[in-house]
């Protein structure tokens, strides 16, 4: 029995480190500039950063497409999509996974805002979410709050799938209160 526990706790500390160790990418810090970025959605069409400028950008990063955190994650984020647009915000999502993985994932889910496919792995290294075991890669759970001005206000790299939307909309709030950056 004590061998399981212990097995079971290696294979917890390897699923929790390496992928933090092995990712070498740094993220942007808050107060910088974001990286710019041109992708492809499940729309058929390409998004671009710059066409968000004047607006606040929840920019999330994600491991897979259809799978129990994501669709938790996606799910909450489509639910409170009216209080974004209050907010003069919108919700872009990204993975490694392709355009048409992406619709098929807005189709089951029931998702209407943009999910970007960066298959070549480069906006993803970009904001220092690339997490890079060799043979697999993915993006780790990370999230970018990008003022109207184009500046990350807010990076958030450890996430709860669960009551994350909720968290962001809790920050866009302060922010917008704060007056750090006008709507």
């Amino acid at each position: 029995m004590l061998r399981i526990v212990l097995l079971l706790a290696v294979v917890i500390v390897l699923v929790v480190l390496v992928p933090r160790l092995l990712s070498r990418s740094v993220t942007p810090s808050e107060g910088s500039n974001a990286p710019d970025f041109t992708l492809p959605s499940q729309e058929g069409s390409s998004a671009s950063l710059k066409d968000y400028r004047g607006k606040w950008v929840v920019l999330y990063f994600y491991p897979k497409d259809q799978t129990p955190g994501c669709s938790r994650e996606a799910h909450n984020f489509q639910v409170d999509q009216p209080q974004y647009a209050e907010r003069n915000a919108v919700v872009l999502g990204v993975s490694l996974d392709s355009v048409d993985s992406h619709k098929r994932f807005c189709a089951k889910e029931g998702l209407n805002f943009k999910l970007l496919a960066d298959t070549d792995h480069k906006v993803t290294d970009a904001y220092g979410s690339l997490t890079n075991l060799g043979l697999v890669k993915f993006a780790a759970r990370h999230t970018f709050l990008i003022d109207p001005n184009g500046k990350i206000a807010k990076a958030y790299t450890s996430v709860d799938p669960i009551k994350h939307s909720t968290e962001v909309l809790a920050e866009l709030d302060q922010l917008q209160k704060s007056g750090a950056v006008k709507r």
